[in-house]
């Protein structure tokens, strides 16, 4: 790579992992590392003072974690990227970061050449998501989260899931029947079935609901 080199810091608790991370960076002549942070307040205080144009975030560390100080670096208009390398690539931790303003997310055990070109992409302003977590956003895309049942649903799909009639359940939780009909409704939508067998065996997929358990012989 010709021209100026990108400017890194580098934030991550483990001494090995930020040695290893400087050492390679340092062998590519496009890059320059300019400090290194052991955690989210340290990471902050030097993209104030040393200005890089990406910083490598891991998300677990003591004290101040990642994922508050992407959020403060966004908050403070630090227009450093921020791309996270992390082992962690779970709905958790990923789309918090990502809404928090991180540029991109890695894991840890991507190749060398791999991070290479998303360093360089993330100091570009572009977007770099491992595969993983590529697929990940995808899927919660095309699959928009369910919105949870309320205690009341949840009442009225136990006593449904005990062979209980509609006009039993409202008489047990003193409710008119229409209103037990008008929950189950709500329940096949948040579930995403259309009949009371389905809702149940869905919720005890979920663990939504406890199977009941078996009597002794």
């Amino acid at each position: 790579m010709t021209g100026t080199p990108i400017r890194l810091l580098i934030a991550d608790d483990h001494p090995v992992v930020r040695d290893g991370l400087s050492g390679m960076f340092a062998r590519d002549p496009g890059f320059e590392v300019l400090g290194e942070a052991g955690d989210g307040a340290e990471a902050i205080r030097l993209a104030r003072a040393l200005r890089p144009d990406v910083i490598l975030m891991d998300l677990r560390m003591p004290g101040m974690d990642g994922l508050t100080a992407i959020t403060e670096l966004t908050r403070q208009s630090i227009t450093a990227r921020v791309l996270v390398l992390t082992t962690y690539d779970t709905d958790s931790y990923v789309l918090p970061a990502i809404e928090a303003g991180a540029t991109g997310y890695l894991l840890k055990d991507a190749p060398r050449d791999e991070l290479l070109r998303a360093v360089r992409a993330a100091a570009l302003g572009q977007a770099v998501l491992s595969p993983s977590v590529a697929t990940r956003l995808m899927t919660r895309v095309r699959e928009p989260e369910t919105k949870p049942l309320s205690r009341r649903e949840l009442e009225v799909l136990s006593l449904v899931a005990a062979g209980t009639t509609n006009r039993d359940a409202a008489a047990r939780l003193l409710i008119g029947e229409a209103t037990v009909k008008t929950h189950l409704l709500n329940i096949y939508v948040k579930l995403g079935v259309s009949d009371r067998a389905a809702a149940v065996a869905e919720a005890y997929n979920r663990g939504l609901l406890t199977p009941p358990e078996p009597e002794d012989p």
